[in-house]
Protein backbone atom coordinates (compact mmCIF):
# COMPACT_ATOMS: atom_id res chain seq x y z
CA UNK A 1 0.00 0.00 0.00
CA UNK A 2 1.67 3.65 -1.38
CA UNK A 3 1.66 6.27 1.27
CA UNK A 4 -1.30 8.52 -0.61
CA UNK A 5 -3.36 5.20 0.02
CA UNK A 6 -2.88 4.79 3.76
CA UNK A 7 -3.60 8.27 4.80
CA UNK A 8 -6.61 8.31 2.38
CA UNK A 9 -7.95 4.54 4.53
CA UNK A 10 -7.54 6.59 7.78
CA UNK A 11 -9.64 9.13 6.96
CA UNK A 12 -10.72 12.55 8.24
CA UNK A 13 -11.06 11.23 11.80
CA UNK A 14 -7.54 10.36 12.14
CA UNK A 15 -5.86 12.95 10.49
CA UNK A 16 -7.50 15.54 12.73
CA UNK A 17 -6.61 13.09 15.80
CA UNK A 18 -3.11 13.39 14.00
CA UNK A 19 -2.44 17.28 14.00
CA UNK A 20 -4.87 18.69 16.36
CA UNK A 21 -1.66 18.41 18.95
CA UNK A 22 0.30 20.28 16.70
CA UNK A 23 -2.52 23.17 15.96
CA UNK A 24 -3.14 23.37 19.89
CA UNK A 25 0.13 23.67 20.32
CA UNK A 26 0.31 27.20 18.68
CA UNK A 27 -2.93 29.06 20.57
CA UNK A 28 -3.59 29.24 24.52
CA UNK A 29 -1.60 27.72 26.77
CA UNK A 30 -2.69 27.50 30.59
CA UNK A 31 0.94 27.44 31.47
CA UNK A 32 2.39 30.09 29.52
CA UNK A 33 -0.33 32.18 29.16
CA UNK A 34 -1.86 33.88 25.89
CA UNK A 35 -0.31 35.60 22.79
CA UNK A 36 -2.10 39.16 22.33
CA UNK A 37 -1.00 42.58 20.84
CA UNK A 38 1.55 44.57 23.12
CA UNK A 39 -1.27 47.48 24.56
CA UNK A 40 -1.48 50.47 22.98
CA UNK A 41 -3.40 54.13 23.81
CA UNK A 42 -2.05 53.10 27.59
CA UNK A 43 -2.97 55.77 30.09
CA UNK A 44 -4.94 54.69 33.66
CA UNK A 45 -4.88 55.57 36.63
CA UNK A 46 -4.05 53.29 39.93
CA UNK A 47 -5.41 54.29 43.22
CA UNK A 48 -2.40 53.24 45.76
CA UNK A 49 -4.78 53.17 48.62
CA UNK A 50 -7.04 50.64 46.98
CA UNK A 51 -7.61 47.00 47.40
CA UNK A 52 -6.08 46.68 43.88
CA UNK A 53 -2.44 48.31 44.88
CA UNK A 54 -1.84 46.31 48.01
CA UNK A 55 0.86 44.39 46.12
CA UNK A 56 2.66 47.82 45.61
CA UNK A 57 3.02 48.49 49.19
CA UNK A 58 6.23 46.85 49.66
CA UNK A 59 9.64 47.57 47.62
CA UNK A 60 9.67 44.87 44.92
CA UNK A 61 6.11 44.55 44.80
CA UNK A 62 3.75 44.41 41.14
CA UNK A 63 0.25 44.34 39.95
CA UNK A 64 -1.26 43.63 36.76
CA UNK A 65 -3.67 45.93 34.92
CA UNK A 66 -4.70 46.19 31.62
CA UNK A 67 -1.89 43.98 30.46
CA UNK A 68 0.78 46.27 31.94
CA UNK A 69 3.03 45.22 34.77
CA UNK A 70 3.42 48.25 37.65
CA UNK A 71 5.68 47.76 39.84
CA UNK A 72 7.49 49.48 43.16
CA UNK A 73 10.89 48.68 42.21
CA UNK A 74 13.31 47.68 45.04
CA UNK A 75 13.98 51.85 45.56
CA UNK A 76 10.45 52.80 46.17
CA UNK A 77 10.11 54.12 42.58
CA UNK A 78 7.26 53.42 40.66
CA UNK A 79 7.48 51.60 37.30
CA UNK A 80 5.61 50.18 34.56
CA UNK A 81 6.51 47.73 31.54
CA UNK A 82 4.03 45.95 28.96
CA UNK A 83 3.32 42.77 30.19
CA UNK A 84 3.17 41.42 26.55
CA UNK A 85 6.73 40.29 26.43
CA UNK A 86 8.60 41.54 23.51
CA UNK A 87 10.17 37.83 22.42
CA UNK A 88 6.68 35.79 21.13
CA UNK A 89 3.86 38.39 22.85
CA UNK A 90 2.94 35.85 25.80
CA UNK A 91 1.94 38.19 28.26
CA UNK A 92 3.61 36.72 31.06
CA UNK A 93 5.75 39.25 32.20
CA UNK A 94 6.64 39.95 35.70
CA UNK A 95 8.67 42.12 38.24
CA UNK A 96 11.06 40.11 40.10
CA UNK A 97 13.76 40.95 42.97
CA UNK A 98 16.78 39.89 41.02
CA UNK A 99 19.52 41.79 39.76
CA UNK A 100 18.40 45.10 41.41
CA UNK A 101 14.45 44.25 39.75
CA UNK A 102 14.01 42.90 36.59
CA UNK A 103 11.30 42.31 34.28
CA UNK A 104 11.35 38.62 33.28
CA UNK A 105 9.20 36.71 31.16
CA UNK A 106 8.95 32.95 32.10
CA UNK A 107 7.90 31.37 29.07
CA UNK A 108 11.25 31.27 27.74
CA UNK A 109 13.41 33.35 30.14
CA UNK A 110 13.42 36.87 28.58
CA UNK A 111 14.91 39.33 31.05
CA UNK A 112 15.02 43.37 30.82
CA UNK A 113 15.91 46.22 32.75
CA UNK A 114 13.78 48.41 34.15
CA UNK A 115 14.34 50.42 30.94
CA UNK A 116 13.33 47.85 29.02
CA UNK A 117 16.59 46.91 27.28
CA UNK A 118 17.25 42.69 26.56
CA UNK A 119 19.53 41.12 29.24
CA UNK A 120 20.11 38.06 28.28
CA UNK A 121 19.92 38.63 23.78
CA UNK A 122 20.87 35.34 22.34
CA UNK A 123 19.89 33.69 19.29
CA UNK A 124 17.91 31.39 20.93
CA UNK A 125 16.01 34.58 22.70
CA UNK A 126 15.59 37.20 20.16
CA UNK A 127 14.01 39.80 22.51
CA UNK A 128 13.58 43.18 21.26
CA UNK A 129 13.34 46.12 23.43
CA UNK A 130 10.17 45.69 26.35
CA UNK A 131 8.05 48.32 25.73
CA UNK A 132 7.81 50.91 29.23
CA UNK A 133 5.75 53.20 30.06
CA UNK A 134 5.99 56.45 31.94
CA UNK A 135 4.19 56.55 35.32
CA UNK A 136 3.61 60.01 37.36
CA UNK A 137 2.41 60.18 40.86
CA UNK A 138 0.03 62.59 42.54
CA UNK A 139 -0.70 61.77 46.21
CA UNK A 140 -2.38 58.42 46.26
CA UNK A 141 -3.00 58.67 42.23
CA UNK A 142 -0.22 56.58 39.82
CA UNK A 143 -0.90 57.73 36.28
CA UNK A 144 0.60 54.93 33.91
CA UNK A 145 0.75 56.48 30.41
CA UNK A 146 2.45 56.90 27.03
Amino acid sequence: MERKEFLRSLGAGAAFALTFPCLHGCSKDEIDGNIVEEPTGVDFTVDLTSQEAQALVPNGGFILKNLVVIAKNLDGEYVAASQVCSHESYDQVRFVNQNGGIFYCDVHGSRFDQDGTPLNQVDSNPARQLKVYNTELNGSILRVFE
